[in-house]
């Protein structure tokens, strides 16, 4: 497997040619917004197929995959085309294996709201061991606010992929509250009620797991936090179901900041049994231009996590985004957020060659709109994809987990299922 970085002059027929390809392959494994016309620095994943099988009258998936000893996720993985359905036809050509062997294993996650959209879901979900509904809710007094999780949960079994219960603190305008987390946490009897629901819930729902994401914790609320989880925790014990706290990314135990005073790491990593990082959001709405997830930082993160908690514990968190700001940065100002596929259309539209930063190992570039003013954008693709899931699998982590699957990203998931087998 390979990763092109497409230059000038570049079509897709010529890059098909140079690595021995069909560019039917290279379409499916991408994606790309507009194949007639590719934008100089933009990546293509180039797979190369060692077996293939040449669907025949009154075959079906099921059977293809138990005659060549694969199981249908298999097929789905290594056939993105088939976008997660078992529907094919006399004459298509399946890939049964790829020359690029797995270099290790990962869990892999992520996460998804009610109105994300279905047939997206299911192309997505083969390439995962795991997928969280976004979000339940609680009130001060220990009531758990439910999510109508109905069709993501069906989807989930259909796939094949363990669903986790999401807990958070967001409110209705949308922020994470430390007030909120502060009336539950200094309340036993609120904690012991809305462990009793989470219990109830996750065996009425079929849930697998529960991912807790609470957010500007007070201060003081530092040493109370880690107790709820480790409460949580042995009441699921029972049941089997694991508990995962999302953490913000801290560089050391006594960074300053509402955003990361109430996260102990240490005692939230014994506390629970897994340890989300959610290294994102460098760059972000309301701050100047920059990867979203530079690579420098995010191994700083995994670095200073790794001497609080055992890294079997932790997964890292990968963003699934960009943004677009107008530059120069004006501070008080919105930068808009846009898939990685929109990203490489808005190049694409305005004549915009990619670049990449290497500190950063994240893709950039700059335009002028068409009332004359500049912008900056940052975005993710498969060079800065993969030196995340370097980071991870070299330092052993357990898994990564995407924020989030609401956006196609289709290189990513080809890239990720053809370097790591996916799963616990």
């Amino acid at each position: 497997m390979e990763i092109h970085v497409v230059r000038p002059g570049d079509t897709l027929y010529s890059i098909a040619q140079r690595y021995g390809v069909s560019m039917a392959r290279l379409l499916e494994d991408n994606d790309p917004p507009d194949p007639a016309r590719l934008v100089v620095g933009q990546t293509l994943v180039v797979r190369h197929p060692e077996q293939t099988h040449r669907v025949q009258p009154g075959d079906t998936l099921s059977a293809i995959a138990q005659t060549h000893g694969l199981t249908v996720r298999q097929l789905w993985q290594r056939n993105p085309g088939l976008g997660g359905r078992a529907l094919i036809y006399p004459g298509q050509e399946l890939v049964l294996s790829y020359c690029q062997r797995p270099l290790g294993k990962l869990a892999a996650g992520g996460y998804a709201r009610p109105d994300v959209d279905q047939d997206l879901l299911r192309s997505i979900l083969p390439n995962l061991s795991d997928l969280t509904p976004f979000t339940y809710g609680l009130t001060g007094q220990g009531e758990l606010l439910p999510l109508n999780d109905a069709p993501l949960l069906a989807a989930a079994r259909a796939a094949g992929v363990r669903p986790w219960l999401h807990l958070s603190t967001l409110t209705a305008d949308g922020t994470f509250s430390g007030p909120l987390a502060h009336a539950l946490l200094s309340d036993s009897p609120a904690q012991n009620r809305l462990i009793a629901a989470l219990v109830q819930e996750v065996g009425r729902r079929g849930y697998q797991g529960v991912d807790v994401d609470f957010e500007f914790i007070l201060p003081e609320d530092a040493p109370r936090y880690p107790e709820f989880i480790g409460n949580l925790r042995e009441s699921l014990a029972p049941l089997g179901v694991p508990v995962m706290v999302a953490l913000v990314p801290k560089t050391s135990a006594d960074q300053k900041g509402d955003f990361y005073q109430g996260h102990d790491y240490r005692l939230l990593g014994a506390a629970a049994d897994y340890a989300f990082l959610m290294t994102y959001e460098w760059g972000y709405t309301y701050g100047p231009p920059m990867a979203v997830a530079p690579l420098d930082q995010v191994t700083r993160v995994v670095d200073y996590a790794l001497t609080e908690i055992p890294k079997e514990k932790i997964w890292l968190g990968l963003p699934n985004y960009g943004y677009d700001w107008k530059v120069p940065y004006q501070p008080g100002t919105m930068a808009r957020s846009l898939s990685n596929q929109q990203a490489i259309a808005l190049a694409q539209r305005h004549y915009a060659a990619i670049r990449f930063d290497d500190a950063a190992q994240s893709p950039w570039f700059r335009y002028v709109d068409g009332e004359g003013q500049e912008h900056e954008v940052w975005f993710e693709d498969a060079r800065s994809v993969r030196a995340k899931l370097a980071l991870a699998h070299s330092r052993g982590l357990h898994g990564v987990n995407y924020w989030n699957l609401m956006r196609p990203f289709p290189q990513n998931w080809t890239l990720l299922t053809t370097l790591y087998e996916i799963g616990d």
